[in-house]
Formats: C-alpha cells, sequence, structure tokens
C-alpha cells in the first residue's frame, strides 16, 4: 500500500467577509485564507491536489494574516524539484477558478474532475460566479480530463469522495498517510467549520456549513459525514496549514 506526505503550498488567498466560510456567523469580519496546492508525495506518481491561482497577490500583509509564504506556482513546486510539467495526476476538489487556474500548465497530467462539476463549469447557475471556464479549454481540448462519477480509487493509497456541500461536484480526497487517513475536503471551510466555538455548540450545532454551499441543510450533513472519515481533517482554506511545510 502506498502512503503520502502531505504538503500544503500557498498560490494565493483571498480577503473578504469571514461569513464566506462560517455560515450565518461572523458576518462583518475581515477575514484572509489562504489558497493551496496540496502535493501528496509517495508512490511512483507525482500529484496535486488542486492547481490554485495563476497571479496571487504576494504581499507582506496577506503573509502575516495567514502566517506563511504566498508562492507563484512555479516557485511552490520548485520547493520540492518539481515542475508543472513533472506533475503526473491532478485531482480537483471543485473547479471555481481559484482552484484550477494553472492547470494548463501541467501539460503531461492526467485531471481528475467529478462529472457534475464539469457540467456546472460550462453551465454555471448565476449565483455562482466563481467558475470561469477558460481555465479547462486547454486540458480539456487535449484531452487530459478524466471524468469521475462516484466515489473512487484514483492511485493506490489515494481515494475521492462526492461531497456536494460547496459545488454540486465538490470531491473530498482521501489520503493514506504514514499517521494514519487524511482527508482533504471538498468544500472551501476552515478548522472552525469542523469545531465550532463554545457559543454555536450551544445552539446545538455540531458543524458550521461553508458561507457559499448548494443546500445549507444537505451541507451540514456532508460535514459531519466528512468530519468521521479520517483521522487527519484538512478543511481546505484553513491558515494554519500555511505555515507547515509537511502535514
Amino acid at each position: 500500500m502506498s502512503v503520502y506526505k502531505i504538503h500544503p503550498i500557498v498560490v494565493g488567498t483571498k480577503i473578504f467577509d469571514k461569513g464566506m466560510m462560517t455560515y450565518q456567523h461572523g458576518y462583518g469580519q475581515p477575514y484572509t485564507i489562504p489558497i493551496y496546492s496540496w502535493y501528496l508525495e509517495g508512490g511512483d506518481r507525482k500529484v496535486l491536489v488542486d492547481t490554485g491561482e495563476l497571479k496571487p497577490i504576494q504581499s507582506e500583509n496577506r503573509e502575516e494574516a495567514i502566517g506563511g509564504k504566498i508562492h507563484t506556482f512555479e516557485e511552490g513546486l520548485d520547493r520540492w524539484g518539481l515542475k508543472p510539467e513533472n506533475i503526473d495526476v491532478v485531482i480537483h476538489t471543485h473547479l471555481h477558478s481559484d482552484h484550477c487556474e494553472n492547470d494548463y500548465k501541467c501539460t503531461n497530467a492526467q485531471i481528475h474532475v467529478h462529472e457534475k462539476e464539469l457540467e456546472t463549469i460550462h453551465a454555471p447557475h448565476p449565483l455562482d460566479f466563481r467558475y470561469v471556464e477558460d481555465f479547462i479549454f486547454d486540458v480539456e481540448g487535449n484531452g487530459q480530463i478524466r471524468k469521475v462519477t462516484g466515489d473512487t480509487e484514483i492511485l493506490p493509497g489515494i481515494s475521492v469522495v462526492h461531497t456536494p456541500a460547496h459545488t454540486p461536484g465538490g470531491m473530498s480526497v482521501l489520503i493514506d498517510t504514514p499517521e494514519g487517513r487524511a482527508v482533504i475536503t471538498g468544500f472551501c471551510i476552515i478548522l472552525e467549520n469542523l469545531y465550532p466555538p463554545r457559543e454555536i455548540r450551544a445552539m446545538e450545532m455540531e458543524v458550521i456549513p461553508p458561507g457559499t454551499h448548494v443546500n445549507a441543510y444537505e451541507a451540514y450533513d456532508i460535514l459531519l459525514k466528512t468530519k468521521k472519515l479520517a483521522k487527519i481533517v484538512l478543511p481546505l482554506h484553513e491558515p494554519k496549514f500555511a505555515a507547515m511545510e509537511t502535514i
């Protein structure tokens, strides 16, 4: 069985209202999130989960806010001796633009995307402006896309589960590591979503749905389910990982 080390590479940031992460809570509070491309080191393939922003803003203020360095895609990969063309496999949690803007650089990669996410990026609902189909035209035209239709193993030690909390085709990624199974969530949350403060738990809420979701009730249940899938749960935009080389 293959096991992997998980390297979170910060390839962008966003500054917005915290309520974009924590549904019904934290509105009016400015909040900075890191955008990650996760390098899964192990096995005989070079694997990324998401590819991040094309032109990240690299500023001292943003780096201070997240507690870590912001890289371009090339800079981030170079830290691990890689170039975009070295990547064999990209797995997408979803296709909002900040998660796939560097796909076209990975010219030799198979790119795994849930079929519902592909449908959505070509015909998004007007409320969801985060899809930009231009970012997948090249890889789609090159035949690099691999449609995922259900929960499946991508490689030994790496599998995906359909978790449509944030988007219709969201996929959480299960990874076997030396410390046990880990899951990178297929929806945009921080640790607070999974482990709410006391005042939220006092309202009998075990989790907080993502601020942007397909259905709030279903998103709540999906977070509960995902939280139980693995020993190590990695929220997609948790700032504390920005300071870590390896999880």
